[in-house]
């Protein structure tokens, strides 16, 4: 032990061999059932225990990838390290001290990864069997059988590595400084919206591309954005709580609520908002006034393209609640339905748009708030093509039936842009499954 080590308590003495004999042993302990005999009974209180000090959490963190299990035996019975304890060092301060590895495993266990230059990519090794059925040496029986459990769910064109997933949705691998340029694109590009770290990773996905550590490299991306830092949110303790509605088809029942007012951007101080309620799709645009006037312009242009719905829900504003309104909504034969009064949770998926849209044109627009008119289309972008868990896909998927090509796309070359296709982009689009 070194000289810090020599300062722990008998307790933590205890914990540190186990971790230094696992780890010294790991080759032989992986993916094996193991038993600790130990006579210090507080061990087994310290693996259970949720609120330790930082030292012992990271070892009980690093001995997770083991299975083993701890039995209290006295000393008396358990001669061989009772023994073994007792005996007095020769070669004590003599040799160097090793130092135990406290650094953590991949978050892939046992995945097989590079080896030697750092700058290799984590796909190396499927790569190489694929495109030479190159196989690495050293490698043990169940390292073997993991190896080529995993390798076939990967196909090779040259000069990229491709990812099959359950669902044959297909990626293309990347690694190094290509996956957190994509990273970054995918959460702050100009159509991003500076989404949390599962959305990121969702729209990473979406065009294309895998990493095994996607989602930790997204949650770090995130903690670091300095623009997602300093634009706090709203908890879910503090939210209101909203109802869901019932919908059958798509485009049927739209809700349509007013923004505002903002400051003053290109004579424009009002979002009017409307969204579809099953499929999450969203219209705005942005207005000097909000009167009815400018509302039943809006609607009439917003029919013409989606059709007349079954309904359109609203809460009870002056804009929406007159004559002129109401005229506009008999002559296309669509049911008003008005939200109760001061209960904006019974149109809840407009105020949820109104709190996302919100939140992207603080993050975007910088300092000049004078002008979010300008950044109002790159946040709509980016909010259908933001993965919604309710439909389990994108609005714009679910709206066009396909996915929609992003300009991280156009940048790192994804599946659809493919030499097999011969970059016909006719037969590219036919083959494109992601």
């Amino acid at each position: 032990m070194n000289e810090a080590e020599s300062h722990y308590t008998t307790t933590e003495k205890e914990m540190l061999a186990v971790v230094y004999a696992f780890e010294k042993f790991r080759s032989y302990l992986i993916l094996n059932k193991s038993i600790v005999y130990t006579d210090h009974s507080a061990l087994k209180y310290l693996f259970a225990k949720k609120d330790s000090k930082a030292r012992l959490l990271r070892w009980v963190l690093l001995l997770q990838e083991f299975k083993f299990k701890v039995i209290d035996t006295k000393g008396a019975e358990n001669l061989a390290a009772d023994h073994l304890s007792r005996l007095e060092n020769p070669y004590e301060n003599v040799l160097d001290p090793k130092e135990i590895n406290e650094t953590f495993p991949l978050e892939t266990l046992n995945m097989v990864t590079f080896r030697g230059d750092s700058s290799t990519p984590w796909f190396a090794d499927y790569a190489n069997y694929h495109a030479g059925n190159f196989i690495v040496k050293g490698m043990s029986s169940q390292q073997k059988n993991k190896f080529f459990k995993d390798v076939k769910h990967y196909f090779w064109d040259d000069p990229y590595l491709f990812k099959i997933c359950a669902d044959q949705v297909i990626w293309r691998c990347v690694a190094g400084q290509e996956a957190i340029d994509i990273l970054i694109a995918c959460h702050s590009g100009p159509t991003r919206g500076h989404y949390g770290a599962n959305y990121t990773a969702k729209k990473v996905f979406d065009s294309g591309f895998y990493w095994p550590t996607i989602y930790r490299d997204a949650h770090d991306l995130v903690t670091h954005c300095d623009t997602c830092q300093r634009q706090g949110k709203i908890s879910q303790r503090d939210e209101m709580p909203q109802n869901s509605i019932q919908v059958c088809e798509i485009l049927d029942v739209w809700g349509i609520d007013f923004m505002g007012s903002f400051p003053s951007s290109r004579g424009n101080k009002y979002i009017l908002v409307a969204i579809d309620y099953l499929s999450k799709w969203v219209e705005s645009k942005e207005l000097p006034t909000n009167d009815a006037r400018v509302v039943c312009k809006f609607l009439k242009s917003f029919f013409a393209r989606f059709g007349a719905p079954r309904a359109i829900i609203s809460d009870r504003g002056t804009y929406f609640c007159n004559d002129q309104f109401g005229k506009v909504m008999l002559k296309y034969g669509v049911t008003h339905r008005l939200s109760t009064a001061y209960h904006p949770q019974t149109s809840g998926q407009v105020e949820v748009f109104n709190r996302g849209l919100k939140r992207i044109l603080e993050r975007t627009i910088g300092e000049n708030r004078a002008s979010w008119s300008d950044k109002l289309d790159d946040a709509l972008w980016a909010f259908r093509t933001a993965y919604k868990t309710p439909i389990r896909c994108t609005p714009y998927k679910l709206v066009y039936g396909k996915a929609c090509h992003l300009p991280i796309e156009l940048e790192h070359n994804a599946y659809w842009a493919l030499k097999h296709a011969n970059f016909d982009l006719e037969t590219a689009g036919d083959h494109r499954k992601v």
